[in-house]
This record gives C-alpha cells, structure tokens and sequence, in this order.
C-alpha cells in the first residue's frame, strides 16, 4: 500500500474523498486543498482516469528535515533518485509552502533540483535537463515547518484540463470545480440539468460526461507515472479498455444550456463537440427570460458574473433579480443553485437560500447557494 495525495480546489475536499472512496482508495483523510489516501498501482492509474475532482495525484517519497538549506539538501540527498529518475530523463521541481528560512517557493525548488542532479554527476557522470513546461518526471515539495514532504507527480499535467475545452468564455470555470459544483448540488445523471448562463458551456459539459459514464483522463494524452521506472503498460491498458467499455451511448435526462450570446453558445459547441456530446445535450441562443423547465423537477445553477471581470454593478443587480424571478416563476418544484463571489448581487436574488457552500473559484471565495423552489 503506498500514500498518495490528491489535489483538488479549496472548499470540495469531503466531496473529493467521497469521489476517491467511489473509486476504492483507502485510510482517507481531507486535509487543506487535498485529500490522503492509501491503494495500490491499479489504484493510482485509476484515479487519474477517472477522478472529475483532482487536479493531481502526488506519491508521497520521503519526509526530509528541511530547517535551513544545507538540511534540506542533505535530506534531498538521502534519496536515492536513481530509482525514479535516470539522467537522461529530464525533471521539474514544483515547490509549495515555506518556513522562516526557506521562504520563496523557487529558491526552494532550485535547491532540490542542486542535490538530486549533483547525486546523478556524482553516481553517473551525467545529469538530467530541467523542462519545466513538459518533464519526463515531476517532482512536487512541500515546506511545512521544519519538514519537506517530497512526492512524484504522478498525473505530469493538470487533471483538470481535459482537453476538450480550447474556446473558452470570458471567466470560465475549470473543469474539475465544475464537476465538484455538481457534486455539491447534489445532481445526479436522472435529474435534468439546465444552466440558463452557460457561458462555455462547462457545467453541462461535465454533467453529460458523467451521465454518460465517460472517464475524463481519457481525454489526457500523457500522464506522468507513463515515464516511470516501474510503469506498467498492459495494466494501464486494461484500465483504458474497460473505461472505453463502461462508456454509455445516451444521456439519462435532457441537459439544456443556454445564453443571450451567439459567440459563447458557439463556443459551447465546439467544446461540446470535442469531447462527444454536442448531439447529446441541448444548447440554444436566448434571453434568460426565455428559459423553460423541461420537466417538473431538477437542477438548475448558473454562474453569473461576480462584478469583478465582467459588467457593471446596475446591469448585474437586474440580473441577479432576474435569476430570482425565473427560478420561482418557471421552476417550481426544481432546486436552483447560484454561484456567486459577490454577497451584495447574491442578496438581489430575492430568495432565501436553504443552504450555503464556502468553494474557492482560483482566488476567489465564492458561495454556492441553494434555493428550494417549493
């Protein structure tokens, strides 16, 4: 059994470890922006493919005192990293957090990479290249206190890009935070789904890939642990062969987007048509007012504008007043979910919110609020 960590967005952490229990992990615990857990290698590659949470999956190597540099650079030093890294590999070294003596992330960094490719000159002669943009092996540390915990990145990108989405909107959600929302508001693949604001599309999207059971890495190309030592190619494989036979051809209930621009709607295809679903989902250009309930219960959420990035103050208080309106006029019987960073437009709603969630959209402390919509 190895320890790994997964990295998900601030605010989703219980949902996340729900997601990886779903997926058989084991001894999990939430912490700050991720989640420990415990499984074998089949389980690793598992949660690549097909966690809709994670940003990336970390394999813990070894905590070092790291108190000062030359501590860290002796711990640094007490791996032996010919087991994960030969010198014809290139690397990166992603550093996060900091103590009073080790106090900027990139000096960190700098450090790690000094005494893993010294060990390789002093053991072979030669050393690995630095790529930092795509690294056969990516080295993640984390500073905290007097300790440094140091792990192999084992997803080498972003699980949260899926890769489906090159036209995106004005302020678009990521992927992976999209799925959690989701999760949060407690839809599943029988409720209909309506998102009257869809921007890019990302909501409904992530809706319709998990109604159809699709696993999101098989949109990535390349994931790290490919470049590993102890890779294991038929068992990834297989893992590939029973995620493409899970696949279903069909969606459970209508998912319906729409937005008042023909450019984002557009947008929204071609994402949609990307990852396979354009035929599937529902997609239109009209005003918010114009929306209808496609059945007589379901989910509907939104992300409208914050005030920070897009639109004027006057022009989103009438909106968030109109997103009120339409959800008790039009959706009795449904429950609405509203994503907002801004307390004052939330307030303009008009409704009262049964339940309130703390998420982080990037930087942002945001509320996904829900409404009961008797």
């Amino acid at each position: 059994m190895q320890q790994y960590f997964a990295t998900v967005a601030r605010g989703v952490e219980d949902i996340a470890a729900t997601e990886l229990e779903n997926l058989g992990a084991q001894d999990i615990r939430p912490d700050y922006c991720g989640v420990y857990f415990q499984g074998d290698r089949r389980l690793l590659y598992k949660v690549n493919l097909w966690s809709r949470l994670a940003f990336r999956v970390l394999v813990q190597i070894k905590r070092v005192k790291a108190f000062t540099v030359k501590e860290l650079y002796r711990g640094v030093q007490s791996i032996d990293w010919s087991e994960y890294l030969s010198p014809d590999q290139t690397i990166a070294v992603n550093c996060t957090g900091k103590n009073k003596k080790l106090n900027h992330t990139h000096f960190t960094a700098l450090q790690i990479k000094n005494a893993i490719i010294d060990q390789q000159r002093d053991q072979t002669g030669d050393r690995s290249s630095v790529n930092v943009e795509d690294p056969d092996v990516q080295i993640n540390a984390h500073i905290h206190e007097n300790r440094c915990i140091l792990s192999l990145d084992s997803s080498g990108h972003s699980l949260h890009r899926r890769g489906y989405r090159p036209a995106m909107g004005k302020a678009p959600l990521k992927e992976n935070f999209a799925a959690a929302l989701l999760d949060l508001a407690e839809w599943t693949p029988d409720l209909p789904l309506v998102d009257p604001l869809c921007g890019s599309g990302t909501f409904l999207i992530e809706g319709a890939l998990k109604s159809m059971n699709f696993a999101p890495g098989l949109f990535q190309g390349d994931f790290g642990f490919q470049h590993w030592h102890d890779y294991d190619a038929d068992l990834w494989q297989d893992l590939l062969n029973e995620a493409e036979y899970a696949a279903k051809d069909e969606l459970q209930q209508p998912i319906i987007g729409q937005d008042n621009d023909q450019e984002v709607v557009q947008q929204a295809w071609t994402n949609a048509e990307n990852c396979g679903v354009a035929e599937q989902i529902k997609l239109t250009c009209r005003s918010l007012e114009e929306v209808e309930a496609p059945a007589d219960h379901g989910v509907i959420i939104c992300n409208p504008p914050y005030g920070m990035r897009i639109g004027h103050d006057q022009d989103l208080e009438l909106l968030y007043k109109t997103i009120g309106d339409v959800f008790k006029q039009k959706f009795k019987g449904w429950t609405g979910y509203i994503l907002t960073g801004n307390s004052d437009l939330a307030k303009k709603v008009g409704l009262r919110a049964s339940r309130r969630f703390v998420v982080y959209n990037g930087g942002i402390e945001c509320r996904l609020l829900k409404y009961e919509l008797y």
